[in-house]
């Protein structure tokens, strides 16, 4: 007898009889248990799957199977098989539970609580404690998220989608409430991505399509958003934010052509009235409200309204604090507002922004001014313009001098003998610089007169005083009355 045709006579009756259907899925079952004990979800769901192929009529392998889609997330699939349990077997305690988990991780607090109830009916009062505990969680996080979403705090109303997050991972509404407050709060892009993974499951969701209308309306795209607020009201037509979304983005875009085309044809004061409308529409939409003050801003400027127009500068910034234009707005009317340390913070600010040799000019310039802002102002003391010719600083020169001279103030109190002496050295100082043309386009272009030599501590009024009315052979000494002596004539001073 040949080797290969002799009898195993190890086999038992068992081995050699075929196993039935119920025999297979026991082990399939107790395979998978086994994978699971060591977080073998896949490995342990395939199992499960070929065991209620067995036998699809077991409770207990949907309950198993229903436990693993639970760890793998798959919370839909899982309340899918835990319903089917209890279906199968109504005194199936594990089922309500399981069935009370997944209605909580997907935010059907109805339908958890309906399960909670009855596995308390089976288990006991003791049954689904933590179950109850995340179900009153969840009721009172909902409930100060209305209260929140009502008093427009949108802050806590993202806070509180958060923590409904952590109990309700796979809650689609909370994450789409969530995302329309970031939405409201000018986070648009983060709003955009979890409206964007929400239309990956379901591209028909009508709240994940009206969150990414919205942002695009926040983002001034006005055509797509109203193409997204058409559909949603498609799929919707009675969602009344969409509604009342899409009615104001309209008068928000109408009211804002209509100021631009006023201010395009020189009818400033008709652009401003209707900027003004414009910004009270909406004042949520913080790119378009932005943009509008900036607007209004130039219009301001237009009718001199200088300290205005700055003002919508910060209002600008305040909603975009990197808007070049609004900030150089700004830095120019602080400049014509005699603000200049303001000006030089914008413009320095600007120039962070944008390293353009422009900007570097404008900073350099706005430094200047600031500097001669705090030096003294040697035109206004002398009381002529900028553009004085030499005469004019002469004949400036020769009639404060006169009125501050401290001869003629020797009688005065101290107090307005030493205020008047304060002023007739200040008089020399300005005529010292302006009467000098070097020293006055140092000036001009704010320059430091120290330099070079060209200083004040060299100036002497008495000295440029004696100078100027001693030219010719003149000599003048004022008198009781603050005349000349021996002449009968008195200077009138004004």
């Amino acid at each position: 007898m040949a080797e290969s045709d002799v009898v195993d006579l190890d086999l038992t009756i068992d081995d050699l009889v075929p196993k039935s259907p119920e025999r297979l899925a026991e082990e399939k079952k107790e395979s998978g248990n086994h994978l699971y004990k060591f977080k073998n979800y896949k490995g342990a769901l395939a199992m499960y799957d070929e065991a209620i192929k067995l036998c699809p009529d077991s409770a207990a392998y949907y309950g198993n199977r229903s436990a693993c889609y639970m760890m793998l997330g798959m919370y839909k699939k899982a309340l899918d098989d835990a319903q089917k349990a209890v279906s199968l077997d109504s005194t199936f305690t594990k089922g309500y539970i399981r069935i009370a988990k997944c209605c909580i991780a997907l935010g059907d607090m109805s339908g958890g609580e309906q399960a909670v109830n009855r596995a308390k009916e089976l288990g006991g009062a003791d049954c689904a404690t933590s179950e109850r505990r995340a179900l009153e969680s969840l009721r009172r996080l909902h409930e100060d998220a209305q209260r929140a979403m009502e008093a427009c705090d949108y802050r806590r109303v993202v806070f509180c989608m958060d923590r409904c997050l952590d109990y309700s991972p796979s809650c689609t509404k909370a994450k789409l409430t969530k995302a329309e407050c970031l939405a409201m709060l000018g986070r648009c892009q983060e709003a955009q991505e979890i409206a964007n993974d929400s239309l990956r499951f379901d591209s028909l969701d009508a709240e994940a399509i009206y969150v990414r209308g919205l942002c695009l309306y926040f983002e001034d795209k006005d055509e797509q958003a109203f193409k997204h607020f058409q559909q949603v009201l498609r799929l919707a037509p009675d969602h009344k934010k969409a509604m009342e979304t899409y009615k104001r983005a309209k008068l928000l875009k109408q009211k804002k052509e209509e100021g631009n085309e006023a201010f395009k044809m020189g009818r400033w004061q008709q652009a401003l009235n209707l900027y003004n409308e414009a910004l009270n529409i909406d004042k949520n939409n913080r790119a378009v409200n932005a943009k509008l003050y900036f607007n209004k801003a130039t219009v301001c400027a237009k009718l001199n309204q200088t300290k205005e127009a700055a003002e919508a500068c910060t209002a600008a910034l305040n909603l975009d604090e990197n808007y070049v234009k609004a900030l150089l707005r700004r830095a120019k009317c602080y400049t014509e507002l005699g603000d200049y340390e303001d000006a030089v913070k914008d413009y320095e600010r600007l120039y962070k922004i944008d390293k353009s040799k422009e900007n570097k000019q404008f900073l350099h310039e706005a430094k200047i001014a600031l500097k001669k802002s705090k030096r003294k102002d040697y035109y206004k003391i002398l009381g002529v313009d900028k553009s004085a010719s030499e005469d004019d600083i002469k004949k400036a020169y020769r009639k404060r001098a006169l009125v501050h001279h401290p001869d003629r103030h020797a009688g005065a109190p101290d107090i307005e003998r030493r205020e008047q002496e304060r002023r007739f050295k200040e008089v020399g100082e300005a005529y010292g610089v302006l009467s000098d043309p070097k020293k006055r386009a140092r000036y001009d272009h704010g320059q430091d007169l120290d330099d070079e030599g060209s200083g004040m501590a060299d100036i002497d009024p008495n000295v440029v005083f004696q100078t100027f009315f001693n030219r010719g052979g003149q000599h003048f000494n004022f008198d009781s009355t603050g005349g000349f002596p021996g002449t009968g004539f008195s200077f009138q001073f004004g």
